[in-house]
């Protein structure tokens, strides 16, 4: 008991503005408080921006580069390609794809795989649930003839004129053409 008055004593006598200074002064023992409104002259920093679009989550572990760059898959769909869903809960289902996640090898059809997505409202707008296309992985979907209606496999050949087209194995269709990358790149503009 006499030790925790002792104490009590100690801290009250302790005080952070030197004897006799008035409250309004910013003081440390009698030491003016530095106070850094602008960086040192000479001085100057440099803002990195990541080519990246889509950030890793922090406990996603991925394979990376030397340069702590995630590892970027190939895949075997474009944008722009027809594909069916092989597997899953969409399996069957035909569809275009619209965007490439090539960091864990997803992809985003148009129409497939709906996910609602809860908007927090403003003071202008109310709260809302929109529905929006989730990504599905690659290895679930294969490249879709819409003219013979069947699936299959990509292959890689080289044309008459030295350009590498990729085409279906079942049925040889090119896929790649200059009038197919043509309305791709229009529909990127417009959007």
């Amino acid at each position: 008991m006499a030790g925790m008055a002792a104490l009590q004593g100690a801290m009250g006598a302790f005080s952070i503005s030197a004897p006799g200074a008035t409250a309004s002064t910013s003081a440390f023992w009698g030491n003016p408080l530095a106070t850094y409104s602008a960086a040192p002259s000479g001085v100057r920093f440099m803002v990195k921006t990541s080519p990246i679009e889509m950030r890793l989550k922090r406990w996603e572990r991925k394979k990376c580069k030397p340069n702590s760059l995630p590892m970027l898959h190939k895949m075997h769909v474009r944008v722009g390609d027809t594909v069916q869903v092989i597997a899953g809960r969409e399996k069957g289902k035909v569809g275009e794809v619209v965007r490439l996640y090539k960091h864990n090898s997803t992809v985003i059809v148009k129409d497939l795989n709906m996910k609602s997505k809860h908007k927090k409202g403003t003071d202008d707008e109310p709260g809302e649930i929109v529905m929006i296309e989730g990504p599905i992985h690659s290895s679930n979907m294969m490249l879709f003839s819409k003219e013979k209606n069947v699936t299959s496999r990509v292959g890689h050949k080289l044309l008459e004129d030295g350009t590498k087209v990729r085409y279906l194995k079942k049925t040889g269709e090119v896929i790649d053409s200059v009038e197919n990358w043509a309305k791709v790149f229009k529909e990127g503009d417009s959007e």
